[in-house]
């Protein structure tokens, strides 16, 4: 057995405060909206001291993140998540001196208005879900060295179709007992997080516009597998968004079996399904550029909730 004997040192380290729960209701007019976030924040820096002596000169309090955020969910939360995360970024780094990159992980969950009298609510909502809708931005460095990245993003949006989906010709093995089909049920709870090159004018609208892309090829796609499901979203939304240097898609295949009804003396010409959880294939891939700028610490997660 070889024995090590180098210096022990301290390796990467980082600290927040992770998933602050913000609700903005904005009451200018008669018709208020909601924002309901879900925000985390990182900050990177030279904190060796607080780690090998106990000092915590240069360590912003978790909880002084926490104050922040929330102060600046009113003076700086009038826009998109996007724009919110860069203004907090941006203040951890340009503010905290012993600050050199900061990271804002953001889930933001969406709720739509209650019909009252045929009319949508000016104050009341529902939940809307499951899926959730995603950002990750980080700052780096001051002056002519700032490095901005942001990555927006949609989790557990869960889309399924009935047909226009087959599986074949795969390689088998002695332990090989799937049947190939040319007609199956395809479901998936996607994770798709895009990175930008350039900021668009609209972020909003640019998130309504890459998820409907995606969800407009995953139906029109005669697929011969998820994986040819998933780059052909990606081209896609790149294609659509010359703004977007990469992104990555993440698709468990949420299993739907034919139930066996001929014992029972019932015909299912695969109209009754057994959904199966687990396991399930879990299929990934990256969508890019080959003229995509460096991604950086872009990727560099935190809670990994982004």
């Amino acid at each position: 057995m070889t024995e090590l004997t180098g210096e022990i040192v301290l390796g990467a380290n980082q600290y927040g405060k992770a998933e602050n729960r913000v609700v903005r209701i904005y009451r200018d007019t008669p018709r208020h909206e909601i924002r309901d976030l879900n925000v985390t924040s990182c900050l990177r820096g030279d904190f060796t001291a607080a780690y090998t002596d106990g000092d915590q000169g240069a360590v912003l309090p978790t909880d002084s993140q926490k104050q922040t955020i929330y102060t600046y969910a009113k003076t700086h939360g009038a826009g998109s998540i996007e724009e919110y995360g860069l203004a907090l970024a941006r203040h951890f780094v340009d503010d905290i001196a012993p600050v050199d990159s900061a990271r804002l992980e953001i889930e933001e969950y969406a709720w739509e208005r209650v019909l009252a009298d045929g009319r949508p609510h000016d104050h009341t909502w529902t939940r809307r879900g499951p899926e959730v809708r995603i950002a990750a931005i980080t700052v780096a460095g001051t002056g002519a060295q700032r490095r901005e990245w942001v990555i927006g993003g949609v989790k557990d949006l869960v889309i399924l179709k009935s047909t226009g989906s087959e599986f074949s010709g795969f390689l088998t093995d002695e332990f090989t007992v799937l049947e190939p089909t040319h007609d199956r049920v395809m479901a998936t709870s996607l994770v798709a997080r895009w990175r930008f090159a350039t900021p668009p004018a609209d972020w909003d609208a640019t998130y309504a516009g890459i998820r409907a892309v995606l969800v407009e090829r995953f139906a029109l796609l005669q697929s011969k597998a998820l994986q040819q499901t998933l780059f052909d979203m990606g081209r896609t939304a790149l294609e659509v968004y010359p703004n977007l240097a990469e992104i990555r898609l993440s698709a468990p295949n949420k299993h739907h079996f034919t139930y066996d009804l001929a014992r029972f003396g019932v015909d299912n010409a695969e109209e009754v399904f057994h959904a199966d959880d687990r396991p399930y294939g879990l299929i990934q891939a990256t969508v890019q550029r080959a003229d995509a700028p460096d991604a950086g610490i872009a990727w560099d997660v935190y809670t990994g909730a982004v």
